[in-house]
């Protein structure tokens, strides 16, 4: 039997087991076969606490019957979710979206006029928040009529004043209320595999930000699709190290829904500052991070293995993964191997691991996607590429130039079913069935997919020539005088074609130790930034060199999971 017959019939069955498939099922699955097995750790009153999956179960069922008592109509409304990580989170999102509700996840770390314009358009009609949040609540709502109330989880056992006029619960008086009465609501509400279970906003880099339509079908295809691409079994032995924030889609997929498929347990680090600590503490097998985490991990074993003569030995002999083995012990010692998304991972990151017999891998993918499109094979990959497509969907590279570049568009389960109450922007963002990326990528004779930039970013200058700005930024990057660097196009008195501009961020840690101890002045610093932009770019073709290099001690300004706003940039430099 051949690959792709073994892969059209694995597909198959993959495609007909998750028509059956809800969140709400594998939440009722893992916690029937390991009801004892613990599902999540995480840090409170000084310790670290667990529950289990029955815990954890039980725990749903009766917030899902608390909603009930407060009056949510399932299919019908949306329910709001801001807050960090934690056991609420997971408990409120499961109990929503397993009763059939809509949840709508909100970056906790969203300014006042973000989260009304969220609120707004969802239609959200009740809001689960903590207190810290409640003086923005106070502003907000005078606003949003939809908002029936707020639930605090950790509001205690005062009983909690209204909130511009909407009644506060508190979220453990919710659950001791249902204690002792027979929890029928939960069970006479159960989504179907195409309800929506999510809508999860855009990041807004491009304008105002949209409610992408997440079903239950979605999240499940991308999960078991993530699972037949990376090349190796997740069990249930495994633990997940949840660093990265649930409300953003590849966390959930990654941190949660993948979890719950295979009945591993959710270990929530207690913060970024923490993560090395909580690693060694928590010892988990599989860590999901976005490349700046995963490039400050390797930074700091970097450095360590830099202040060693005999390790830089074990390197130059071509023994790494000895030298790797000391890497995992340091990590707990139960590291299988790193999941890096969300943006694009440094070169020098992943060969850097990988030389260390580290396994990383890199995933891509948009909200739209739920959100993982292709992975790396933690068995076969190839560096500077995307990996392959999950085997669950279909790709194309339309309208492709002479060398093969081309929009990279979608098809399968896991594409959205369109932005909520948005008609004309979901009639833009599909060719037909086909989901538009935005992204530019080309795809070679054995289905690596590499991508080339994004459609927008484009620089395209007065010779008519391409440049992708990620090209550039990437040979910038490598320098340890640059912290930070975004490459736009730029225009010179009005005149068509751009030319290539640089906003540059030094490193100015790196630059005090290079000068004796001492940060040099300013003017030093924009002489030696620029000098060494030069520099870097020498491995680039001429046209692609930046024309203008502004430096600015300003960090570059980012989304929540660390991508540049470009949008912000683009026009700065025009003259």
């Amino acid at each position: 039997m051949t690959d792709s017959i073994i892969l059209s019939i694995s597909v198959c069955f993959m495609e007909f087991y998750v028509s059956f498939m809800t969140l709400r099922t594998l939440l009722e699955d893992a916690a029937a076969k390991r009801p004892g097995s613990i599902a999540l750790k995480y840090r409170r009153d000084n310790a670290w606490q667990s529950r289990t999956y029955g815990q954890m179960a039980y725990g749903v069922r009766q917030m899902a019957e608390a909603f009930g008592q407060l009056g949510l109509q399932p299919a019908i409304e949306q329910v709001a979710l801001m807050l960090d990580n934690g056991p609420e989170w997971v408990e409120t999102y499961l109990a929503a979206a397993g009763s059939g509700l809509v949840v709508v996840p909100l970056d906790p770390k969203l300014r006042a006029p973000e989260v009304t314009h969220i609120l707004q358009d969802s239609g959200a009609v009740a809001v689960f928040t903590d207190t810290r949040h409640l003086d923005l609540l106070e502003m907000v709502l005078p606003g949003l009529p939809t908002i029936r109330f707020i639930v605090v989880t950790d509001g205690g056992s005062e009983p909690l004043a209204p909130i511009a006029g909407r009644p506060c619960y508190d979220y453990e008086s919710l659950r001791e209320r249902v204690k002792d009465t027979p929890l029928f609501w939960y069970a006479g509400h159960q989504p179907a595999p195409q309800d929506i279970a999510s809508i999860i906003y855009t990041s807004g880099t491009t304008g105002k930000p949209k409610g992408a339509l997440l079903s239950h079908l979605n999240f499940c295809s991308d999960a078991l699709g993530s699972f037949e691409a990376i090349g190796d079994e997740i069990t249930p032995s495994d633990d997940f190290l949840v660093v990265l924030p649930l409300f953003h889609a590849f966390s959930f997929t990654a941190n949660l829904v993948v979890p719950l498929v295979k009945g591993c347990g959710m270990y929530f680090a207690e913060s970024l500052r923490t993560v090395g600590e909580d690693i060694k503490t928590l010892r988990p097998s599989i860590l999901i991070a976005v490349p700046l985490l995963a490039e400050k991990m390797f930074v700091k074993i970097d450095d360590k293995l830099k202040h060693s003569k005999v390790a830089q030995l074990l390197l130059k002999a071509g023994f790494g993964r000895l030298i790797g083995k000391k890497v995992l012990k340091a990590l707990g010692g139960r590291l299988r191997f790193l999941i890096v998304g969300g943006a694009p991972c440094p070169v020098h990151v992943l060969n850097g691991f990988r030389r260390l017999g580290v396994p990383i891998v890199e995933g891509y993918g948009l909200t739209e996607c739920s959100p993982v499109v292709s992975i790396t094979n933690i068995h076969s990959s190839r560096v500077g590429t995307i990996g392959k497509k999950l085997p669950n969907i279909e790709v194309r590279i339309a309208e492709a130039n002479e060398q093969g570049v081309g929009e990279l568009q979608i098809r399968g389960p896991i594409v959205m079913k369109g932005y909520y109450k948005n008609l004309e922007a979901t009639r833009e963002a599909f060719d037909g069935e086909w989901l538009r990326t935005g992204d530019l990528a080309s795809v070679d004779a054995e289905g690596y997919l590499t991508i080339r930039g994004r459609k927008k970013a484009l620089i395209v200058n007065r010779e008519g020539k391409n440049i992708y700005p990620e090209e550039v930024e990437n040979a910038l990057s490598n320098d340890p005088f640059i912290a930070d660097v975004v490459v736009v196009g730029y225009t010179v008195g009005g005149v068509p074609g751009e030319r290539v501009g640089a906003i540059v961020v030094p490193n100015l840690e790196n630059l005090a130790v290079a000068h004796g101890g001492a940060e040099p002045p300013w003017e030093k610093v924009v002489q030696i930034l620029r000098e060494r932009v030069r520099a870097q770019c020498d491995s680039l073709t001429e046209y692609k060199h930046p024309r203008k290099i502004v430096i600015q001690r300003e960090p570059l300004d980012r989304t929540s999971i660390h991508k540049v706003r470009r949008c912000l940039y683009q026009g700065r430099l025009d003259e």
